[in-house]
Formats: structure tokens, sequence, C-alpha cells
């Protein structure tokens, strides 16, 4: 048995390998492909023997680089948010988009816009955290107080149900402060903004987020078999929750400040990563982070590509890719718990 094991854990971390070449591979590319196509070599100068007299560098270390980590980092955090979620509730339709986290967050942001246009980012991004946590606790009670308990299904319709009143207040509030351009931004969810200020608050949210993630991992482990077995065993369900959602707030909040509502991220990849690695989240969360931004940075690259010259927003291509899982998802998920 202890041999199987070995063997299991040896795959696995020849996936995660795997899985972090193609992300070096595909942020290589992401920054290769623009309005202006550049060589691997000029890139490798950009960034080990920067010129700033060479406008092909400048593009390179100002903008298609701080894009391409971005993309990286929003993707990780959106996808260990999901994967918490959905191992906390154990409901499979759990993701920030879904449940209106990302709405929250957005609505905040746009607040913030309208009122304290001045705000720092930081002071935006703890706008977002507020705004992420107001959707939580709302949408948790509705769940929770409709007829038959909480199911999956019904956590899910309440957190679309949340999405569609936040978005419509903002929209509201946008045309009322003629903030229409700003709030396009945040509904569709894009990286054309970012710089390396967008990296390092990503950097540090998904750091102390990660952390708090892999230190319940174990936990949410637990959760899976039950509440009721976790809590024989002398684990506190509560606490192991609280940091939970605190740990969803940072990641959602700080992804949500920089790129906007990029939707159903957290929703595909925790089912991708536990279909190949297992319902052990010691080993989902950080490969949850790495499928997660590994598909972002392709999607971004896709939205760059696919209209060229023009932009497609990649909130746009993740819900191409999501909407049709969601709803394969419903359909099996069902009325259950």
């Amino acid at each position: 048995m202890r041999s199987i094991i070995n063997h299991s854990n040896i795959l696995k971390t020849i996936i995660i390998i795997m899985a972090l070449l193609a992300i070096f591979i595909s942020i290589g590319i992401s920054i290769t492909f623009g309005t202006t196509d550049i060589d691997f070599e000029t890139i490798w100068q950009a960034i080990f023997h920067f010129n700033q007299n060479d406008t092909s560098h400048q593009v390179i270390q100002e903008l298609r680089l701080p894009r391409a980590l971005s993309a990286a980092l929003v993707g990780a955090a959106l996808a260990v948010s999901g994967a918490i979620m959905q191992g906390m509730t154990r409901n499979p339709l759990a993701s920030p988009s879904i449940m209106g986290v990302t709405d929250g967050a957005a609505f905040a942001l746009v607040i913030v816009l309208a009122f304290m246009p001045t705000m720092s980012n930081m002071g935006g991004m703890f706008a977002s955290f507020l705004g992420a946590g107001f959707a939580v606790s709302i949408i948790f009670v509705i769940g929770t107080r409709s007829a038959g308990g909480l199911t999956p299904v019904k956590l899910a319709l309440a957190g679309v149900a949340m999405g569609a009143i936040l978005r419509s207040i903002s929209s509201i509030i946008s045309l009322h402060f003629q903030l229409e351009r700003e709030m396009g931004f945040w509904l569709a969810g894009g990286l054309d903004g970012t710089t390396w200020t967008s990296v390092q608050i990503l950097l540090i949210a998904g750091v102390i987020g990660l952390i708090v993630a892999l230190f319940i991992s174990k936990s949410i482990t637990l959760l899976g078999l039950g509440e009721d077995i976790a809590t024989g065993l002398g684990q506190s369900n509560i606490l192991i929750k609280i940091l939970g959602i605190v740990s969803v707030l940072i990641l959602t909040g700080a992804a949500v400040s920089i790129a906007g509502a990029v939707g159903f991220v957290g929703l595909i990849v925790p089912h991708i990563t536990r279909f190949i690695m297992g319902t052990d989240y010691q080993w989902i969360i950080p490969s949850t982070a790495i499928f997660g931004a590994l598909l972002l940075v392709l999607s971004d690259l896709v939205s760059r590509l696919v209209n060229a010259p023009f932009e497609t927003p990649v909130g746009a291509i993740t819900s191409l890719i999501g909407v049709p899982f969601f709803l394969y998802l419903a359909r099996g998920s069902g009325g259950g718990k």
C-alpha cells in the first residue's frame, strides 16, 4: 500500500512540474505575441539585459511581462478561491463568480470610483474585500433560510441572483456618475491595464491567501468526509470555515481589484484538479493555483489573438469555457445536498 501511495505522489509531483513548465512556456508565448510580434531572443535580452533605449525592451518590461505575470497570479487566486469554497461547502457549483463574490467585490470598487476616485490601489483592494464579504454573507443567509435547507443548486441560484442585483446597482451608479468605461472593464474582466504595482499587490495577497489555504488544506479534506466526522476527530469546523472565508476574500478581492469580474476560473479548475490529483486538498490547493495560472495566461493570450489587433475581454473567453461546464455540473448535481 505504501508503495502505491509513493508512486501516486511521484506521479502527482511530475504533473505539477510539467504544469509549471507549461506556465513558463505560456508566459513566453504571451509576451511574444501582440500588436508587434517579438522573438524569444529579444525577450531574453529585455529580461536579463534590459536596454532602456530599446523600444521592444520597454514594451516587454512595462507592458507585456507584468500583464502575463498578473494573468498567472489572478488565475491562481481565483482557482484557489473556488477550490476552498467547493471544499468547505461540499458544493460542486461553488466559485467566486457563481456565488456572487466577484460581483460583490466589483460593486464595492464601483462605489469607490464614484465617491472616492482618488483612493489608492490598496484602498480599492480593501474595498473589494469588504464587497466580497458582504456578498458572501448575504448569499449564505438567503441559502440557509430557504425552504428545504442549503443545497448546491439553491446556493448557486442565490449567488446568481445576488450577482445580478449587484451588477444592476453597479450599472445605475456608473450611469449616474458617468463611469461606463470603467464599469465595462470590471464587468468584462481584463488585464490590459496591469502594471508592476498590480503584480506586487497580487503577489502579496496571493502569498497570504495561499499560506492560509495550505494551512487549512488537511482540514478541508476532513470536511469532505462530513462535518460530524471532522468534529469527532477534534476539528473546529467554525474556525476552519472562518479561515477559509478570509483566504477567499483576500484572494478574490485582490484578483477582482486588478482584473475585474473574470468568471468561471474558480469553477472549472478545481474540478479538473480533483479529477487529476484526487481528493486530498494538500495536493489540490497548490495544484489548483498552478492550473488556474495556466488557464488564465492561455485565456489572455487567446483574448488578444482571436480578434487581433483588437482585444476581446478575457472574461468572455473564460465564460465561453465556463458556461457549458456550469450547466453540466448543475444538471448532474440536481437539487441534492
